[in-house]
């Protein structure tokens, strides 16, 4: 037995998946996500990248889509070489086709130059 609460709407739903089947969603949403988070859980990605030529020692940085959980950690430590020269505009791209799974790490925030 494995228990979810559902994400997909502020409800909440505890939904349990057992031998008998999924229970406990209040819609068919809550259904597909939990079938979605046991084939292949999902997350965004959120850190901080080196960012030079600003104020800020740090740029905060997410990804553009969530990524499979499984490549989280691997996907999060390339940023470890990546440094970002200010100015850098919320949304810029900052590390393009993280794995090749086509998804992009973006700045979450504006940096200007010193």
């Amino acid at each position: 037995m494995k228990e979810f609460t559902c994400i997909v709407c502020p409800k909440g739903c505890r939904i349990v998946v057992d031998d008998t089947g999924i229970r406990g969603a209040g819609c068919e949403r809550g259904v597909e996500y939990v079938t979605k988070e046991m084939r292949t859980p999902v997350r965004m990605a959120t850190s901080t990248v080196r960012l030079t030529g600003s104020s800020l020692p740090r740029l905060p940085v997410k990804t553009s889509a969530p990524i499979e959980k499984r490549m989280l950690m691997r996907a999060v430590k390339l940023l470890n070489d990546v440094t970002v020269t200010a100015p850098v505009k919320c949304g810029d791209v900052v590390l393009k086709d993280i794995l090749g799974t086509g998804i992009d790490f973006v700045a979450t925030k504006s940096a200007c130059r010193l």
